[in-house]
């Protein structure tokens, strides 16, 4: 899953999150997040200006994955995608408005 928004800053920022849920064993949860970093590092300069918050989504089936070169391979390319979509020009924000609604006129005082 992804989430983007933007930091107000110069730089990008990441963050990644990888629960024992998902991912049991840490070398597995270490490699995800070594690769990631590796990505951004590389995307870094279209990435300026968002914080992105990586976080995994899906087990790891041990069927399918029972080499570290068939994780690397799958992640690499999911986690590619993904900072693909990040890259992307962020929409503009609407503008803001009261959970009041809009303000009434002042009206003075009227003497009793």
């Amino acid at each position: 899953m992804l989430y983007v928004r933007a930091n107000g800053q110069a730089q990008a920022r990441l963050g990644i999150v990888v629960g024992k849920k998902f991912a049991p064993r840490a070398a597995e949860r270490n490699l995800v997040k070594r690769m990631a970093r590796e990505l951004f590092r590389g995307q870094q300069a279209k990435l300026a200006g968002r914080d992105i918050l990586l976080r995994l989504q899906a087990k790891f089936p041990r069927a399918d994955f029972a080499s570290r070169t068939a994780v690397r391979r799958a992640c690499l390319a999911e986690i590619a995608g993904l900072l693909e979509v990040a890259a992307r020009p962020l929409p503009t924000a609407p503008p803001a408005v009261d959970a009041a609604g809009p303000a009434a006129p002042a009206t003075p005082n009227a003497p009793a």
